[in-house]
């Protein structure tokens, strides 16, 4: 596969070369594009060794070949790592004012990009207008991370690992087997009001239920995602409701359930809610040291779910998630085929969360089980995980 690998000016831009790296290492022909000002951060060099191939940037030379058409036409997959916030405005205006720039309007392979800068630089809206915009025809765009800046400072903005980004990029020419799948992924964790100031509500990050959707957007499938007290949505996942409670969670569900054909239920839901939430804030002025709350149980939202799917025949494959607590892999196993029966979903995730193992982390070890009883073990990054779920959903649907 021939992939161009574009750098602009930043710090970030010595990652590159981690990238054209991976990229040939894996058999893949890379031609490297960097700007003027990329090459004020490395040099044209360092570049040619790694990528096996010349290395220009001057629009004006060789131009009787015609270059940025043939570098275009040529391409399977463009990768743009840094791009900067000056590059992301040239992008969105059309401007074609290097070879780089020329290269990217000629191509129709998919094209991704890899923002880096300063926080307060991604988050002008100038900046956001501009990735709408080319989000808007089509361009992946993986979001910056959040870490370590050139300064003294932390937060959004810092260039995704190059290992994050070749996975992310190659995902975008990989298998589309989920094509033409719509799905209904949910995510995070619900709450419940005590007060308009406190609530009840679980240790859920989402970061699990988000990956379950960029995943399955990344394989083709139409998704929708509903998140549960979830912010920082990647810009991937374009279809987004948000609820709060758990009611209101079951009301987006029994809205639209029918339209999907495939429904995950990886958010946790909160067992209980207060039978009569307090209007205004409580204080301890009136409550005294003690404050007594009456529960109620919220319906089972996926037993409901998986029963209206049986009772109206409606074609929905059904995914549950179980946070346990379990003493190792046989309780765990004995937990979870518990949960699978009593919901009665086509499959079951279980994870063990004691001493408050997975929560907002980037990693998870779950069991998977079906009810035709094929048991998988999945662990890893949660993206890893994700992907495992995936496969036996379409394998499982495929049969």
């Amino acid at each position: 596969m021939h992939v161009i690998v574009g750098i602009t000016g930043g710090i970030a831009a010595y990652k590159a070369t981690s990238i054209i790296r991976l990229l040939t290492e894996a058999g893949h022909t890379v031609k490297v594009i960097p700007t003027q000002n990329a090459l004020r951060f490395i040099g044209a060099t360092t570049l040619e060794a790694l990528s096996h191939n010349t290395v220009d940037s001057d629009l004006y030379t060789d131009v009787e070949s015609v270059k940025h058409v043939a570098l275009g036409q040529e391409a399977d997959l463009v990768i743009v790592a840094p791009a900067s916030a000056s590059f992301l405005a040239r992008f969105a205006a059309g401007i074609a004012d290097d070879l780089l720039g020329n290269t990217l309007l000629v191509t129709k392979a998919p094209v991704v990009l890899a923002p880096a800068m300063h926080s307060e630089m991604w988050l002008h809206p100038a900046t956001q207008q501009n990735v709408r915009a080319l989000t808007e025809r089509g361009v992946q765009i993986l979001e910056p991370a959040v870490g370590r800046l050139t300064g003294d400072d932390t937060g959004i903005g810092r260039l995704p690992e190059p290992e994050d980004i070749v996975e992310f990029a190659l995902s975008k020419i990989s298998r589309q087997d989920l094509a033409g799948k719509r799905f209904l992924v949910t995510a995070g964790g619900t709450r419940e009001d005590i007060d308009p100031v406190r609530y009840i509500g679980n240790r859920s990050s989402g970061k699990q239920g988000i990956a379950i959707a960029i995943e399955a957007v990344r394989r083709g499938a139409d998704v929708t995602l509903v998140a549960a007290n979830v912010s920082n949505i990647p810009l991937e996942i374009q279809n987004v409701l948000h609820v709060q409670s758990a009611q209101q969670l079951a009301d987006v569900l029994d809205e639209n359930l029918a339209s999907f054909d495939v429904l995950v239920m990886a958010a946790a839901v909160s067992d209980f809610k207060v039978v009569n939430p307090a209007a205004n804030k409580l204080k301890r002025s009136e409550t005294g040291d003690r404050l007594q709350l009456e529960l109620v149980a919220n319906d089972d939202i996926l037993a409901s779910a998986v029963k209206r799917i049986k009772t109206q025949g409606l074609s929905v494959f059904t995914v549950g998630f179980a946070a346990e607590t379990a003493s190792g892999h046989s309780q765990l196993e004995e937990l979870a085929q518990s949960k699978l029966a009593s919901k009665g979903c086509d499959l079951i995730v279980a994870n063990n969360v004691a001493n408050g193992a997975v929560f907002d982390t980037d990693t998870n070890n779950v069991l998977i089980l079906s009810q035709t009883g094929r048991s998988v073990s999945a662990e890893g990054s949660k993206r890893l995980v994700a992907a495992e779920l995936l496969d036996v959903i379409t394998d499982l649907q495929s049969k």
